[in-house]
């Protein structure tokens, strides 16, 4: 007869068709009975329809057939509040002083990289009015859920997307909203989503040092902030800025990113710093925080974000992020 723990191991690789992922990676399951005459499994219901339970309730089935002797099987969906099913173990911010320095690409590139290292990672997409997310990530599939919770759209390689351009019938439709609108959105991003089990979440901020960010700062229990500026002495000045707020609000900065750095001309062996010397690491002293590295100007990337396709970037850079995320 199976044990308890061969049964949780085998249903915990059960995909959740309606989530793209697992219900070990959901901590949709629950509880696991086994007896002599029956195995019992319960399950939490949290985002599935009636139709995607039953489909769920069919691979489940399927998966513990092999295993099952002269037991019955039963199975049960269960209200579970969202609180006792998500585990989000750390939650990065990237921030920005000013909108344009490539915030929601450095937030792109962070979760590309921990997500090759193994780490099971989200994106919370806060920059409610601008989201680039999903098309980095070439997910244009609508958000769905119940009236327990929103589900999370899955990228290629398995990375959790919430974002408003998820929302929207049409994503080019202009999302024009008032502040306090988009805040209660964002708390809903976290509060209302299903996550479940995530080693890291990265919110990708939105620009500035306004109410926004200040719920975001307030209301997630931010691990470290990343904070993205380019080579300009007027973006540099704003950069101070974000880590001022974030040192205000006690928040703990991972480092600096220097964002757009050079233009690099293979032909010609050549750096083009396009818009003039970066200051990163001075800036980074100056201010008491460490300096991660500069990013270049690559149409490489730009040609692959705009196919959807920022998963398949590959840049030295993308290691030192990890690297600095995972010492923070």
């Amino acid at each position: 007869m199976s044990t308890e723990a061969e049964i949780r191991e085998i249903l915990g690789k059960v995909k959740v068709a309606a989530a793209g992922t697992t219900l070990a990676e959901l901590n949709l399951l629950r509880e696991v009975t086994v007896q002599p005459d029956k195995i019992a499994v319960k399950v939490a219901s949290a985002g599935l329809s009636e139709d995607s339970r039953q489909i769920l309730r069919q691979e489940i089935e399927l998966a513990l057939k092999p295993v099952l002797k002269k037991q019955t099987l039963e199975i049960e969906y269960i209200t579970v509040p969202l609180k006792d099913l998500n585990r989000v173990k750390k939650v990065v911010a990237v921030m920005s002083g000013k909108g344009g320095v490539g915030k929601s690409l450095i937030t792109g590139l962070c979760a590309v990289a921990l997500n090759r290292q193994g780490y099971r990672v989200g994106i919370l997409d806060a920059d409610i009015t601008g989201s680039s997310i999903p098309k980095m990530f070439g997910a244009n599939q609508k958000i769905i859920g119940n009236e327990e919770a929103i589900l999370p759209v899955q990228s290629r390689g398995g990375i959790s997307l919430v974002s408003t351009s998820l929302l929207l019938t049409n994503q080019d439709d202009a999302v024009i909203w008032r502040g306090p609108l988009i805040s209660k959105m964002i708390n809903q991003f976290w509060d209302d989503v299903l996550w479940g089990e995530l080693d890291y979440m990265v919110v990708d901020l939105p620009p500035g040092t306004s109410d926004a960010a200040l719920t975001v700062l307030q209301a997630l229990p931010i691990s470290g902030i990343l904070v993205v500026f380019t080579p300009q002495g007027l973006v540099e000045m704003v950069a101070r800025k974000a880590v001022s707020m974030a040192k205000k609000m006690e928040k703990p900065i991972i480092g600096l990113v220097e964002n757009m750095a050079y233009l690099k001309v293979p032909e010609l062996d050549k750096k083009i710093e396009v818009f003039g010397a970066g200051h990163g690491e001075e800036l980074a002293k100056s201010i008491g925080v460490p300096f991660i590295g500069q990013m270049p100007l690559d149409p490489a990337l730009a040609a692959l974000c705009d196919n959807g396709d920022i998963e398949k970037y590959q840049h030295p850079l993308l290691d030192e992020l990890e690297k600095a995320i995972s010492r923070s």
